[in-house]
């Protein structure tokens, strides 16, 4: 079985073993795809613009490992392209609260009337920005921009109040 990935003009793909390094025009991504549970069953090769992703193992799981290793590479070729954006809202009922950067690091302040700030952290090279109501995560890494995301939901998550009641938080919009 064998899966192959076209390289698009304007990128550059390094492979060494099992690292793959794409180089575009918003920056570059690396991430390595060893794992000692498929490494000696997975064959990658460059060759003229395309990766060629194969095995010859009948497993289930190595061939399914075959499409997670191709969606990987482009989701990292279309993020060095185009990037990835994560728009998200603030909603409250209560107690109004804010949103604070500072380095690598998100506070919400007043959440619930807590005296406490909670506290998240920016997951690799996101940016973020903070406009009124609305929060916007962007970035290269679809990884890093959908955790920082989640940390940032995660964050105003309510344990024990009712949350039909209690509709405070930060919220992914579709």
């Amino acid at each position: 079985m064998e899966r192959k990935v076209e390289i698009p003009d304007g990128i550059q793909i390094e492979l060494d073993n099992f690292k793959v390094k794409v180089t575009g025009s918003k920056g570059n991504l690396e991430k390595d795809f060893a794992s000692p549970l498929f490494r000696k069953d997975i064959i990658m090769k460059k060759e003229d613009n395309r990766i060629s992703i194969s095995t010859e193992s009948k497993r289930k799981k190595v061939k399914a490992m075959l499409g997670t290793i191709e969606a990987h590479i482009l989701n990292m070729i279309k993020g060095v392209t185009e990037g990835y954006t994560v728009k998200l809202k603030i909603v409250y009922m209560h107690f109004p609260f804010t949103v604070k950067i500072s380095g690598k690091e998100v506070s919400v302040n007043n959440f619930l009337g807590e005296k406490t700030p909670r506290k998240t952290k920016i997951i690799g090279d996101c940016k973020i920005e903070v406009k009124g109501d609305e929060i916007t995560v962007t970035g290269i890494s679809k990884d890093d921009v959908g955790q920082t995301s989640a940390n940032l939901e995660r964050t105003t998550w309510i344990r024990s109040r009712d949350r039909r009641i209690f509709q405070d938080g930060i919220f992914r919009l579709k």
